[in-house]
């Protein structure tokens, strides 16, 4: 506002022209309110409120943001809020719009709010449904008919099969797409990324390999050989891809200076014309990142020159100016090494499982960002420039390209429409007028999942209808849909996507004890773009009831379900021996949640155990959100690709899609890994892989040092390594004979102590 035309006007408009006037006032309208209603929140949808609770109930800026904890109480205060606007009479019930991403938190939300306003559920003014039926219900009322769906889209794997079927399809029918995807998945499971990108070696160790042994990366190929590196690797795997026969390090004697005899292990060598082939380490100038290499590489071209071996070299700049494959197929072509390309058959059957189910994850996911932003081919290979593995990120960009194409054809030759279309056209009958709308306060549960498509309804709806609100409930820790199409920056950029608002806060949890609750915290914001929050239990802490059960390797892997199973037994009969002290008319059994990041490690194939004391589930991470239990296990909290945090799964190609992606490592991991601890109230028990115990278990023992416990599966406790915090400290012997006390990650951690008679657990400190 002009300072001229503010001056002019009376001191009546200061709550226009002052926001400070505001402010006051809206604050002395807060606690007025509070004292007014306390006996009415001190009795809502049967529990006391809490402060903040209350204040998100009373607060009605035109847009709001209540940031939540788990187990905060997040739907009942949406609950208090309708019973509050009610009460007051601010709205009319028919004004009001609850918006759940699920029907069975659609009906939840439905049953308590018809209890708190003592009516019957169908008598229920207030509309309580989901997006995809509210979409629905829009275009119904509009163009009188419900809209086509596909008849896929209501079932689980339905997306997965049609877009496998796709691919199916394109493979059989266009030769490019069926080499494009071969190659995709053979010579690229995974980008290839500086070291200089990771925290460390041992970070990037973990990221290269299959497995680690003794500290090692165990990087292995198609071809069956354990190599030393990706790009040895994509050579390796192109190799099988088209079928040409190779040794992978021969060993060769080669004659020096003086007749002396020297042998030399060559990255390749192809047996048909006797090729030698080194894959070098070399930049494009040719030097180095290790010390002395540049100098090694020519000594190795001299010595093949000197003996007449047929040579030829490909290096790391190749791999990096995306010359490399090509190279490599123009020195096979020019010695008349013949290439047969695999089958797709041949392919899938070799191919571990997880490559397959996690590109088909990330087609679907890129599918759905790629037709909610209307993103062209062109746009998605303008991006793959700014990732690490340029040439891989450009292969993906047009086979997901290819396949979103034929799933719109599919679409559209049988005239039907998906959920987000659905959603899409209901907005555009909202944004034409064709539609109007009712709602004066749209309230939005688990925001935190918000998709573009979802929150442009929510604006359509808002900005036709003068003077309506948004209130959206929601908690940035648990964001773990990204596969579904949820995109966290709408709700991180909650003021930039709706308009000035008021944010406040549920940092009161009533499920977790203080000692879980402030860990999961503490880890969760080690990412600083997660919404700082203070989360206090109204449960004491336990103490040490964060426990980690190491075990050891059977035949290279541990078996989870054995030890799962074991781990049960043991519960069962200790809460058995103290049952006076929980057992009551109410509860005659514990509730114990078995949980795992991927199904395949289901310890009871779909069939839970029974037992006297405990009553025990298995779901994944991703099922257990909203879910709580007296006691948690998780399972394989180790390093790997099926582990935690899963590193198939923090994928460079998803920046393609996504308009402003997150920088922080496994930032959506982190997330994931918090909702699984927070399921319980009494303990949480992780185990893990003695060898290849999670990152995420030692940044907990940093946080919560001695309240970690490390045991064994019988419950003895384990002596811990004061040093790497997550290895345990075994009797050894020196070269000497005398016996000293080491830790078991050795090499990776060095510590030693004497052994020391009677020694006592060393302590650590937080």
């Amino acid at each position: 506002m002009p300072a001229g035309l503010k001056a002019s006007l009376p001191a009546s408009f200061a709550m226009i022209t002052n926001p400070g006037v505001r402010h006051a006032y809206n604050e002395a309208f807060v606690s007025s309110e509070l004292r007014k209603f306390q006996s009415f929140f001190d009795d809502l949808d049967r529990r006391s409120f809490s402060d903040q609770q209350r204040e998100a109930c009373i607060r009605l800026e035109d847009n709001n943001l209540l940031v939540a904890s788990a187990g905060s109480g997040k739907s009942a205060t949406m609950v208090g809020k309708v019973a509050y606007v009610l009460e007051k009479r601010l709205y009319r019930p028919d004004e009001i719009l609850l918006l759940a991403f699920n029907r069975n938190a659609a009906d939840e939300l439905r049953t308590r709010i018809a209890a708190q306003l003592q009516v019957e559920e169908d008598a229920l003014e207030c509309r309580v449904t989901t997006f995809h039926a509210l979409g629905r219900g829009i275009i119904e009322e509009v163009e009188g008919r419900p809209p086509q769906l596909a008849n896929w889209v209501d079932h689980p794997a339905g997306e997965t099969k049609v877009i496998e079927a796709i691919i199916q399809s394109l493979c059989e029918s266009d030769p490019e797409f069926a080499r494009m995807w071969a190659e995709l998945l053979v010579v690229h499971p995974k980008a290839d990324i500086p070291i200089e990108v990771f925290d460390g070696q041992a970070d990037y160790r973990r990221y290269v390999s299959d497995s680690l042994q003794k500290g090692s990366a165990t990087i292995g190929s198609l071809s069956g050989v354990i190599v030393k590196s990706l790009q040895e690797k994509k050579i390796a795997n192109w190799l099988w891809l088209h079928s040409v026969a190779f040794e992978y390090e021969r060993q060769i004697a080669v004659e020096e200076d003086g007749d002396a005899v020297r042998h030399l292990h060559p990255d390749f060598y192809y047996l048909q014309t006797a090729t030698v082939h080194e894959h070098f380490a070399l930049n494009a100038d040719g030097s180095s990142p290790f010390a002395d290499y540049a100098q090694h590489a020519e000594h190795k071209r001299l010595a093949y020159r000197r003996n007449e071996i047929d040579f030829f070299e490909t290096t790391s700049a190749q791999a990096s100016n995306e010359t490399l494959l090509s190279t490599l197929e123009s020195e096979l072509a020019r010695r008349s090494i013949p290439f047969e390309r695999k089958s797709y058959a041949e392919i899938t059957k070799a191919l571990d499982p997880v490559i397959i189910k996690h590109y088909h994850q990330l087609i679907s996911t890129c599918l759905k960002h790629i037709r909610a932003s209307h993103l062209t081919l062109d746009m998605l290979l303008e991006r793959a420039k700014t990732l690490h593995d340029k040439e891989r990120a450009k292969l993906f960009a047009r086979v997901v390209w290819m396949i979103t194409q034929g799933y719109s054809r599919k679409l559209e030759e049988a005239k039907r429409i998906d959920f987000d279309s659905m959603i899409a056209d209901a907005v555009r009958l909202v944004e034409s007028g064709r539609y109007r709308s009712p709602y004066s306060l749209i309230l939005v549960d688990e925001f935190q999942d918000i998709s573009e498509p979802r929150a442009n309804l929510i604006k359509a709806l808002k900005q036709q209808k003068a003077f309506s609100k948004v209130f959206a409930v929601g908690d940035d820790w648990q964001s773990i849909y990204r596969f579904a199409g949820s995109d966290i920056t709408i709700f991180m950029r909650f003021e930039a996507n709706f308009g000035t608002s008021w944010q406040g806060r549920l940092e009161q949890t009533h499920r977790c004890n203080q000692l879980i609750a402030e860990t999961a915290a503490k880890f969760v914001q080690r990412n600083p773009e997660q919404i700082k929050k203070s989360v206090r239990s109204t449960r004491p802490a336990v103490s040490r009831s964060i426990r980690v059960i190491p075990i050891d390797d059977k035949r290279d892997k541990p078996d989870f379900a054995v030890a799962c199973h074991r781990l049960l037994e043991r519960l069962d009969a200790a809460l058995g021996g103290i049952a006076n002290r929980w057992r009551d008319e109410n509860r005659d059994k514990l509730k114990v949640l078995v949980l795992w990041r991927y199904n395949v490690l289901d310890p009871f194939e779909g069939r839970p155990p029974s037992f006297a004391n405990i009553e025990v589930t298995g779901l994944s991470f991703h099922r257990a959100k909203g879910l709580e239990a007296d006691y948690t296990v998780l399972l394989d909290v180790s390093e790997g690709n099926y582990g935690v945090p899963s590193r198939i799964e923090d994928d460079e190609l998803l920046n393609l899609v996504i308009p402003r992606p997150e920088t922080f490592a496994y930032a959506e991991e982190r997330r994931l890994f918090y909702v699984a601890l927070t399921r319980a109230s009494r303990g949480v028990y992780m185990i893990t892989s003695r060898r290849q115990p999670s990152r995420y278990i030692h940044e907990l023992c940093e946080i919560a040092g001695d309240e970690v416990r490390f045991e064994t599966i019988e419950g003895a406790e384990l002596s811990q390594c004061p040093a790497c915090l997550v290895g345990q400290l075994v009797e050894r012997r020196s070269k000497d004979g005398s016996k000293f006390r080491g830790c078991n990650q050795f090499p990776d951690c060095k510590h030693s102590e004497p052994t020391v008679a009677g020694r006592r657990r060393p302590s650590r400190h937080r």
